[in-house]
């Protein structure tokens, strides 16, 4: 049902645009809003509206009218296919192909890390995808697992080249000091100069963070904090304990550090599917998944030549005898994808070690700049060839602007806004002007109302029947069925020492309350401390996703919490190995946080039952105005 898809539309929103009927809110962001909305034949389709306060500027227009008629160029392989627009309208907007499948930050954030044929899967469609946005002459500058679905038949990346307008026309509104974008996903370039040409390379990386991501259950430059994790991505070496084999080598290409090092999107693509050293999990990732074949030939087909290697000697007048084979082949058969001899006719220079000239193939593990024939892209700066410049010439590597940073962070004086409304960390605000009684200096994270999706999401997982909404000024959690359902929330990593203060209320009957922190993924499952609000007692445990909850203390609570009562306002206050809670700004108590695995993670909202309670509910429960400091 579309009801559990969308949030309902608000008085303000419109009824329709040009021929499409609007049904429904699927989510905010910093270009304006998305909605759900239906063609005059009934088909589902997406339309992001232009925020009101850009629609009157002329340039925004021109830059938005240039990037739609660029990202319509981008074949629909792995992306969520652009429709339609109008650029002239009142309020502008973009239809695009409505996508319905869970992100791939929901899929790792509920099940962990994903199996290798699956993670190959990812790896294989991302790549593609990325291989039709910059074939068109697109830099998508915010790719990450939120913005990746995994969708029947093949994963979509959404969101690609429409913010790249978004981001110039509001750059004069931008205050020294800040950063846009998604800080683990973001290259080591962007942290330099602002006026600094973005390249291809940037979603290269962003792709290596993806899929190191999806399988590991992390980040590889994890920090406590987003400033830290940016440090290491300056400075310190990717952690991908968790990937093995050829993926491991290729997501370690896409992290360096120097653009000009990185493999491109097509060679990436290339080297997974038909390459001579391709990951041994391909044939899995590709078996019984046609889409996804496809959507791999068609991409190499029309972004040029395809690599020469040593699969190509091999394959017989019969056709190719493996799955990878078959794609290289089905690009060949297009008409489109040439041989390394067509590459070389078509004055495209093949490079060394390759069969184009007759050399051995190459046996290294992983990408080898020697085995692949580069195609340009058109139309957009790139990285000059050969050797990286001068150590003083880099000026992505800890430039002046981030050192200060990391030294204001020392100082309890850090402001940097991180991503646009709806990424997760978007906005560290200015330190709270008290410092804590052990002297703690705070620094202001996270600071959401939970009226509208910002932070937090909407999400549905019909199996469970549990789903997160947004109604009555309020993010509602609710199963219907005793159980627990956490809703999608920010899921980079939060310092391990931080205070949070969350309104919560009980809607109905024997609901609680969850609210996990320090979560996050570990070998397989999840784990980390969750505290229990319920009407009568509040209750603070481990939670392992394979072992359960295991209450650490209880609070029992002599003025028991109305159902369907005012907010109660509860307060954590995380620091080493103590947790301390508020209850409406008075002291419970508090809590030893002993186990010594659990040294960090995330905080997540959800519904919880506790104890013996009927198992047909509903269940729900109500937050509104989260706040989440660090502690320095």
């Amino acid at each position: 049902m579309l009801e559990d898809r969308t949030e309902p539309l608000r008085p303000h929103d419109p009824r329709a645009l040009g021929d499409y009927e609007i049904v429904g809110r699927l989510g905010e962001g910093g270009m304006g809003t998305v909605y759900l909305a239906k063609t005059p034949g009934g088909v589902l389709v997406a339309v992001k509206v232009v925020r009101a306060d850009l629609a009157p500027d002329d340039e925004f227009r021109r830059r938005f009218r240039s990037e739609v008629a660029r990202a319509r160029q981008v074949p629909p392989f792995c992306t969520a296919e652009v429709l339609d627009a109008d650029p002239d309208h009142d309020r502008p907007y973009l239809v695009v192909e409505y996508v319905d499948g869970p992100t791939l930050a929901h899929v790792v954030d509920e099940r962990g890390p994903l199996t290798a044929a699956n993670l190959h899967s990812v790896a294989i469609g991302v790549a593609t995808a990325l291989t039709a946005i910059h074939g068109a002459g697109v830099i998508h500058r915010d790719l990450k697992p939120r913005n990746v679905l995994l969708a029947p038949g093949s994963p979509k990346v959404i969101d690609f080249g429409i913010a790249r307008a978004m981001e110039a026309a509001t750059n004069g509104h931008t205050a020294d000091g800040q950063m846009v974008g998604t800080v683990a996903y973001m290259a080591p370039e962007r942290f330099g100069d602002a006026d600094s040409p973005l390249t291809p390379a940037a979603d290269v990386f962003a792709w290596g963070g993806v899929v190191a991501y999806a399988g590991m259950g992390r980040t590889p430059f994890a920090a406590d904090s987003p400033t830290a994790t940016a440090a290491r991505i300056l400075t310190q070496p990717p952690d991908l304990a968790g990937l093995t084999g050829q993926l491991r080598e290729l997501v370690a290409h896409a992290l360096e550090k120097e653009p000009a090092n990185r493999p491109s999107a097509r060679e990436l693509l290339d080297l997974l599917i038909s390459g001579p050293t391709r990951p041994a999990a391909t044939s899995a990732a590709l078996a019984g998944q046609p889409d996804l074949r496809a959507a791999a030939a068609e991409a190499q087909a029309v972004t040029g030549v395809a690599a020469a290697t040593a699969e190509d000697a091999a394959t017989t007048e019969d056709g190719p005898s493996t799955d990878a084979e078959a794609v290289d082949g089905a690009a060949a058969r297009s008409g489109t994808a040439a041989r390394s001899g067509t590459a070389a006719r078509s004055g495209t220079a093949a490079r060394s070690g390759t069969a184009a000239d007759g050399g051995a193939a190459p046996t290294l593990v992983g990408y080898d700049e020697n085995s692949i024939v580069t195609v340009p892209i058109s139309d957009m700066p790139m990285p000059p060839p050969g050797p990286p410049p001068p150590e003083p010439r880099r000026r992505w590597f800890l430039p002046a602007a981030v050192a200060a940073l990391i030294l204001a962070v020392a100082a309890g004086a850090l402001m940097v806004v991180l991503g646009r409304p709806g990424n997760r960390a978007d906005a560290v605000g200015p330190p709270s002007p008290t410092p804590s009684v052990d002297a703690h200096v705070e620094t202001l994270l996270i600071e959401d109302e939970l009226s509208h999706p910002r932070y937090w999401q909407p999400t549905t997982l019909v199996t469970e029947k549990a789903d997160c909404a947004f109604a009555n000024g309020a993010l509602v959690a609710k199963r219907a069925e005793k159980g627990l359902y956490r809703c999608t929330g920010p899921d980079d990593q939060l310092p391990a020492d931080f205070r949070a203060e969350v309104e919560v209320r009980l809607l109905t009957a024997n609901s609680c309350a969850g609210i996990w922190f320090r979560f996050a993924p570990w070998k397989g499952y999840l784990r980390g401390y969750l505290l229990r609000l319920c009407a009568g007692k509040i209750s603070v445990g481990t939670h392992k996703s394979q072992g359960g909850v295991t209450t650490i203390r209880s609070f029992p609570l002599d003025q028991p919490l109305i159902v369907g009562g005012d907010p109660a306002r509860i307060g954590l206050r995380a620091a080493g190995r103590e947790l301390e809670l508020t209850l409406n700004g008075i002291s419970l108590g508090t809590v030893p946080l002993t186990d010594p695995e659990i040294v960090g993670g995330k905080v997540a909202l959800g519904v919880y039952t506790d104890g013996n309670v009927p198992p047909v509910g509903p269940y729900e429960v109500g937050f509104s105005n989260v706040r989440i400091w660090g502690l320095q």
